[in-house]
Formats: C-alpha cells, structure tokens, sequence
C-alpha cells in the first residue's frame, strides 16, 4: 500500500509542473508576433530602401537630360507634366523648349526659352553640317561625281518665257523658306507618304549650301532626291510670279492650266 506522504509529494510535483507549463505559454505565444514584427519591419525597410534608390536615379537621369537641354531639373520636371496634359496631346514630341517655350508663364521665360531654343538649334546644325560634309567626301572618295543631295531643276517647270510663271507635269510643287517650322513639318508628311514633288526654295539667293543644310533639317532622304521623287530648285522668282499670295509653305499643282493651292 502506497504512502500517504508519497501521494501528497506526487501531487505537488504535477502540480509544479503544470503551473510551469501554464507559464511558459504566454511566453511562447507571445514570442512568436515579434518574430513576424520583425520580418514585417524588415520587408518594410528593403522597400523603402528600393523606392528610394528608384527616385535617386530617377532624379539623376531628370538632371542628366535637363543638363543636356541648357534647364533646370525642376524645368524639365515641369516639362514631363505638361507632356502628360493636353499640351502631350496637342504636340506629341514636342522636345522640352518648345513645349516649355509654349507654355511659358511670363514674356521673360518665354524669350529665354527661345534664346535657348536657338542656341541648341544652331548647335544641332553645326554638328549635323560637320557630319554632311564628312559624308559627303565619303561619297565623293568611294562614288566620284555623285553627291549626296544633288539640287536640281525640274525641267517641266521651268518657264520656257517670261510670260509663262509655270509649266504644269502633274507634280505637286512645295514652295517653303528657311526659318519656317511648318515648312518642315509639311514636306515631311508629304515625304512620308511617298508623295512626288518639286520643292522650290524661296529667297535662297542661289546657295546650293543653304537648300542642302535646309533638306538635312528636314530630313529628306537623299535616295528620293536621287530617283527624282522629291526635287530641290531654287525658287528664282516664281512664287511670286504666281501671285497665289499668303504664307509659305505652300503646296499648289496646276489645274486646268491655273495653278491652285491644294
């Protein structure tokens, strides 16, 4: 038989044990969210971390193009939010001094913006010149007596008296002039729709050069020149011997021996 004192010893013992038990699990309960609250934090931390090595890139490739614009960060900031309202809408394209020149907010930024404007054109052209003219010897070392934008007259269009302004070849005749945006604009359309045409330029005094740098802006592809699907001729008069008046560009083709804007 069993003693009485050995009995109450045991049951103290499960007693002990039971009592730990029931405190260790609140601490083991309560272990575990800090665990998760740690991994939470930690996850936190290495997005926060991405996001803001994100911006400063971000930021960095903001001020690299501003630099190469002659503007501010803040600038071309700007100039991305107004691409993204109806100005982006309006002029898909549009390069940061335009649409910023556009949408100037007082007269003083908008002649900066011109000025601006100007200098980072004329640096264009010098550059795209500098590269013609490489190219062209180029083409004069590997295909004598060719040359890349070849001027020419239209045959068909020249007056054969001076009573005749034109004489019509069912080709489409582009007047345009140096300065002029539209001008651009417009023979680049009609260039990419494969349109033949004689473009005449007014007021070049006789410069091959000036037609030459002129289609390089325009980005007439010397191949058309060459097959004579676009031709360059000095204008020499004939715009106004047509007396049609307003602005250039102008696209007329004769009908009916009267020559129209179309």
């Amino acid at each position: 038989m069993t003693h009485p004192k050995f009995w109450g010893q045991s049951l103290n013992a499960i007693r002990k044990t039971v009592l730990l038990t029931l405190c260790l699990l609140p601490i083991t309960i309560s272990a575990a969210p800090s665990v998760t609250s740690i991994q939470a934090s930690t996850a936190s931390n290495s997005r926060q971390s991405d996001s803001q090595t994100q911006d400063m890139q971000r930021d960095r490739l903001a001020e690299a193009l501003a630099n190469e614009w002659g503007i501010t960060p803040q600038e071309f900031t700007r100039y991305q939010t107004l691409m993204q309202g109806p100005r982006g809408i309006y002029s898909p394209g549009l390069d940061p001094l335009t649409a910023l020149g556009i949408e100037a907010r007082t007269d003083e930024e908008r002649r900066r913006y011109a000025e601006l404007q100007v200098q980072a054109e004329r640096q264009r052209i010098d550059k795209e010149l500098a590269y013609q003219r490489a190219y062209d010897a180029a083409t004069a070392r590997m295909y004598p007596g060719e040359k890349v934008i070849q001027l020419n007259a239209s045959p068909a269009s020249i007056p054969s008296s001076r009573n005749s302004v034109m004489l019509g070849n069912g080709r489409l005749a582009v007047f345009v002039k140096d300065d002029c945006a539209p001008c651009i604009t417009q023979v680049q359309g009609l260039q990419a729709k494969k349109t033949t045409f004689d473009l005449y330029f007014v007021g070049s005094q006789g410069n091959d050069e000036r037609i030459r740098r002129w289609a390089i802006l325009a980005g007439i592809e010397p191949d058309n020149v060459r097959s004579r699907q676009i031709t360059l001729n000095h204008d020499q008069g004939r715009w106004l011997r047509l007396g049609l008046g307003g602005d250039l560009p102008a696209a007329v083709q004769e009908v009916n021996g009267q020559w129209l804007r179309q």
